[in-house]
């Protein structure tokens, strides 16, 4: 058999899906989990002992010897405690069990994950509990079941609660829209994403010889290379034989689990690439995410590269994003983004298009802060990196029916009709399937948005969350006054036309890259939030809590923990950072400099040439530079007395990363007129090109 015709037997057979579910779970269970599904309602007990006895025999067949409950905790990562599958038996001996209950609930220790305030140090017990709508699958021998994470008094410490009843908010109040329009075959409204995944691949070799890139995943130092991505020669270039080797093996692997990997290719900077995914359930989207960055390190390291997730792991070349591509579909196949070719289904359309555009501009604060990271704040903002101002991309062709719409002129058909959208009165409109702005964070690409800002290591769960919670407080709105209009069609002309009106600020076509953008954003009242410290008083405003607490999404006290995580993360990535740059700069840089400097100081007293003379005067200036920069960054940090709260995160801001660009640009500076052999480790052209 080729390997082409094994990809449908390979795909999924380390996954517990549906189709193997039907083989090893009995019909009764089945179909009362199906119920459980479309309800919401908890698995009886009984079925669920069931489906563990049929999950169980399932794992052993295919080698697995322990079971964990996975989960997503605030720290960024997966997490898993293994337990075996073997119990006592009366002879001495051991049987392999699984229960229900275990399936359904476990009891990890949660003592020393990240929640902001929600457990006290002494309440070490979690519990995980099962989403039954994410397939459990097998990975190193273990059965791995996808788990939602809370504390003792039922807060959630993890990314997967908070996402899940996102989409019951969002469902709720889609579904009102939806029933409006006359679909009742509808039972079910669920937001779609497929994210795109940017990364880099070095040699392990540079591992070893970079302890930037080992504590921090990126570069604190390092020149310009010759040679970086200004001919565009690598975007979509031929992969080189050791990459397309991990990517083949990176996709059967993920096949295996039931992710669908669908396209690969070169990225537009040296050693980038990118990995994209068939569209799925948001909630599954995310934890095949998660699975895909810990395979493609692990792949990796199997190929002697490493995988850099970093948003910006060099400098002046393009960073990693994520690209979050949104959309809306129901149980019955139909995407709500998609404009379609009928009156009726533009209308409604259209009010999904403003219920989205409407959440974007109310809570462009919450947007912006659910991508802020210490890491993302290197990337948003450059040359190759939606700006930190969140904005909308249509397109000419949807932007000129909005204004038509709006200012209820002639939209520009053969008949030049007046626009209205009523249901017998909308014209057709081709889907624009053009995505011609790459600097919009949040842009229309025919049938979906595409979100940019989110950073490559980034879980997709908070952008998600925050959209989906944002729309649904928008369609919330819309439900309210058309449940109640006398008139449906005037009421949703009337509604969708004053929505334009009230929110066409966010939308914004033109080159966000752009410095004359910022003025002209600024003038328009959106906000320009460019960094975490900068993000982090608007996390707990009364609107964003009101939000949240309304839909049932977060409370307070969950929101003012992640606050304070966030807080925390940035405080701590930063500190980390400018250390390492300092035991860098004392072991490293200043010793290697210093010493080249007294051999150029030996040669001087046999020659006096202009190379040495020029050379050693230069570098000596920058050696104090380099000196007087460490000094200040020393005392930078002194004076964050080790604080991770939002006043600290100021400090970090205002005054140890400004230490950090000073020290960096004197030793930059250095590294370029040190001999190869005297620099004291590798440059960004050997990062850069090391994979052959």
């Amino acid at each position: 058999m080729s390997e082409k015709d094994r990809i449908p037997e390979l795909f999924g057979s380390m996954s517990f899906n549906e189709g193997t579910m039907e083989q090893y779970v009995p019909h009764q269970a089945m179909e009362v989990w199906r119920d459980c599904l479309k309800s919401g309602k908890p698995l009886p007990l009984t079925a669920a002992n069931d489906i563990a006895e049929a999950m169980k025999t399932w794992a052993l067949e295919h080698g697995a010897t322990h079971f964990t409950h996975w989960f997503q905790p605030l720290t960024g990562i997966t997490a898993e405690k293994h337990d075996s599958f073997i119990s006592p038996s009366p002879d001495g001996g051991v049987i392999m069990e699984f229960s229900g209950k275990e399936l359904i609930q476990g009891e990890p220790d949660a003592s020393s994950f990240p929640s902001g305030g929600l457990r006290a140090t002494f309440e070490a017990r979690g519990y995980t509990a099962w989403d039954p709508n994410s397939y459990a699958f097998i990975k190193d021998g273990v059965l791995c079941i996808p788990t939602a994470f809370c504390s003792y008094g039922g807060e959630a410490l993890d990314k997967k609660t908070p996402l899940l009843r996102s989409m019951e908010a969002l469902n709720r109040q889609a579904m009102r829209i939806v029933k409006l329009f006359g679909h009742d075959d509808v039972h079910s409204v669920r937001p779609s994403v497929g994210p795109e995944q940017e990364y880099f691949l070095i040699d392990a070799d540079m591992l070893s010889r970079r302890r930037d890139i080992l504590y921090t995943g990126r570069t604190l130092y390092g020149a310009k290379p010759p040679k970086g991505q200004e001919l565009d020669d690598h975007y979509y270039g031929v992969v080189k034989p050791r990459v397309a080797a991990f990517m083949h093996e990176l996709n059967s692997e993920l096949w295996k689990l039931g992710v669908s990997a669908k396209t690969e290719h070169n990225e537009v900077a040296p050693a980038q690439h990118e990995l994209a995914p068939i569209h799925s359930v948001v909630n599954i989207a995310a934890d095949h995410n998660q699975l895909t960055m810990e395979i493609m390190k692990k792949v990796a390291q199997k190929h002697g590269m490493v995988c850099l997730l970093h948003e910006k792991p060099f400098a002046g070349v393009n960073g990693s994003g994520k690209h979050n591509n949104w959309s809306l579909v129901t149980d019955t196949g139909v995407n709500l983004m998609e404009p379609g070719d009928t009156p009726s289904e533009n209308a409604q359309f259209l009010l999904f298009l403003c219920a989205v555009l409407q959440a974007m501009d109310d809570y462009q604060e919450m947007m912006r802060i659910t991508v802020a990271s210490a890491g993302n704040d290197c990337r948003l903002g450059a040359s190759e990196a939606p700006p930190a101002i969140m904005s909308v991309f249509l397109g000419d062709e949807l932007t000129g029916i909005l204004e038509a719409i709006e200012n209820d002129t002639p939209v520009g058909t053969k008949e030049k009709e007046l626009l209205r959208v009523g249901v017998h009165t909308l014209p057709r409109f081709p889907r624009d399937t053009t995505d011609r702005n790459r600097t919009s964070p949040f842009a229309f690409t025919g049938n979906k948005f595409e979100f940019r800002s989110v950073g490559a290591p980034m879980s997709i769960s908070g952008c998600n969350i925050a959209l989906n919670t944002a729309v649904a407080e928008s369609l919330r709105q819309y439900a309210d006054i058309l449940e109640k209009a006398d008139s449906f069609e005037d009421t949703l002309h009337t509604l969708i036309r004053d929505t334009i009106r009230a929110h066409k600020r966010i939308i914004f076509n033109g080159n966000g890259y752009d410095e004359a953008w910022v003025q002209e954003a600024a003038r328009r009242g959106l906000s320009n939030l460019p960094t975490t410290p900068d993000c982090l008083p608007h996390y707990v405003t009364d609107k964003n809590v009101a939000l949240f607490e309304t839909h049932k999404v977060f409370s307070a006290a969950e929101m003012r923990a992640r606050c304070a995580i966030m807080a925390e993360n940035y405080c701590k990535v930063t500190r980390i950072e400018a250390v390492t740059m300092l035991e860098m700069a004392d072991h490293d840089i200043l010793p290697a400099v210093s010493a080249y400097c007294d051999t150029l100081t030996e040669r001087l007293s046999h020659r006096a040439g202009r190379y040495e003379q020029e050379t050693l005067a230069l570098l000596s200036k920058l050696l104090d530079d380099a000196y007087d920069a460490r000094c200040r960054l020393e005392k930078a940090l002194e004076h964050t007395a080790g604080g991770a709260d939002e006043h600290a995160a100021d400090l970090y801001r205002d005054e140890v990363l400004p230490a950090m660009r000073s020290l960096r640009e004197a030793a930059d500076a250095m590294e370029v007129r040190m001999p190869a052999n005297a620099w004291p480790f590798p440059s960004y052209g050997e990062l850069l090109f090391s994979v052959k």
